[in-house]
């Protein structure tokens, strides 16, 4: 194997600070209940077994439970574990809570999801000190404030500090020293690459490559040959090098979530329901920052390292979820091949903005105004209580 010249890195102090909340879900409700403290507790399905596993605790990770399991597996593997409904709308407010204390340090930052955001703190620096000392504030205050655990990595770009907060959860803080870069990706498995699963790291290993560091000193040109445009990308990251910027939701060209699986799903109903989550989730982000969107997007990437996208253009603009997910389940179901290997990851994405008074929208139906309002009712009783007392018919329960 030729080895490739290496390209050098740009030495940029990290002010990059990904925060991602330890089992999000389950934390929320141990915390709640704290009888629950030290027991294993799953998330999602029922007692008897029905439906799929949302989260999952520690506890109950240690007997293989988690996110996307059917629940029926999971009772099998911890016949013991305590079993509680999805309350989205309580997970929600906590949520807002969470970005109010990233609020303090800083107005650059791009939630990804309920449970986890970067943020930019290269400007912050001059009124609270270094980057790797606002990472611990923050975890800090969420402990304090919250009584909730948050993993936390630090480094110069929004790659480096995915990487370093998920290295050493639970309760993990990592930071990457600038001109470390490298040094800190060597060691690890290329698995650790954004989009390598079990399929990839498979054809890695096909190829010799079992770490990070072997993948950064193959030819780029083979990568290519191999795996696409997605090797060069790969190649990239292996290099550390990452050059998107943290973009605020309010600047945002686009708002969407994904979700990678733990294990390669099959099912149409569990991707639908999944897909119904990640649309709430966009929806509601839509009307927080007062926006409309007229194009749904889906990204589906399956467990062979395929990903595809689907897209279309809605007649007008709108942040009704039961429409988003109306034009995202028709992309889910009749636009991705007839036969196609199980779904590693799902995504949803909205874009084409407009503000609150789009064009047309004067004499709307009835229909679209009472799905607006109840929207609206949602997000209100939700940002007020937290409690779990609205949840929308249909929502995946696991």
């Amino acid at each position: 194997m030729k080895a490739s010249a290496d390209v050098p890195v740009d030495i940029v102090s990290p002010a990059i600070i990904h925060v991602d909340m330890d089992a999000f879900y389950a934390s929320v409700e141990v915390r709640d209940r704290p009888e629950l403290a030290g027991r294993p507790v799953i998330v999602g399905g029922t007692p008897e077994g029905r439906g799929v596993v949302a989260a999952a605790n520690y506890e109950a990770r240690r007997y293989g439970v988690h996110s996307a399991m059917p629940a029926a597996t999971a009772r099998r593997l911890c016949p013991q574990a305590v079993v509680l409904p999805v309350r989205m709308a309580h997970y929600a407010a906590v949520s807002r809570q969470i970005r109010e204390i990233f609020q303090r340090y800083t107005p650059l930052v791009e939630p990804l999801s309920l449970d986890e955001a970067f943020l930019d703190v290269a400007a912050s620096e001059r009124l609270f000190g270094p980057a790797a000392g606002i990472g611990r504030r923050i975890k800090e205050d969420i402990a304090a404030e919250l009584g909730l655990v948050a993993s936390v990595g630090v480094a110069a770009n929004k790659f480096l500090a995915k990487i370093a907060s998920d290295l050493d959860k639970p309760n993990g803080f990592v930071v990457v020293e600038a001109g470390q870069e490298r040094s800190f990706l060597d060691p690890l498995p290329v698995g650790r690459l954004w989009g390598v699963g079990k399929v990839a790291s498979k054809a890695f290993a096909s190829l010799g490559i079992a770490t990070i560091g072997q993948l950064r000193r193959y030819p780029p040109a083979l990568l290519e040959t191999h795996f696409g445009k997605m090797g060069v990308q790969l190649w990239n990251l292996a290099h550390g090098i990452d050059r998107r910027p943290v973009v605020p939701e309010h600047e945002a060209k686009s708002i969407s979530h994904e979700t990678t699986f733990a294990t390669d799903i099959e099912d149409p109903g569990v991707l639908r329901g999944w897909l119904l989550e990640l649309t709430g989730q966009v929806a509601q982000r839509l009307r927080r920052s007062g926006l409309k969107a007229r194009t749904v997007q889906i990204k589906v990437r399956f467990a062979d390292f395929r990903t595809v996208t689907r897209a279309c253009t809605l007649p007008t603009a709108t942040d009704i979820t039961t429409e988003l997910n109306r034009a995202a389940t028709d992309l889910l179901t009749s636009r991705l091949p007839r036969r196609h290997p199980p779904v590693r990851l799902l995504g949803m994405g909205v874009s084409g903005f407009t503000g609150e008074l789009a064009q047309g929208e004067l004499f709307s139906d009835g229909g679209r105004e009472k799905h607006s309002r109840l929207d609206a009712v949602a997000d209100s009783i939700e940002a007020r209580f937290g409690a779990g007392a609205v949840r929308r018919g249909g929502r995946r329960q696991g």
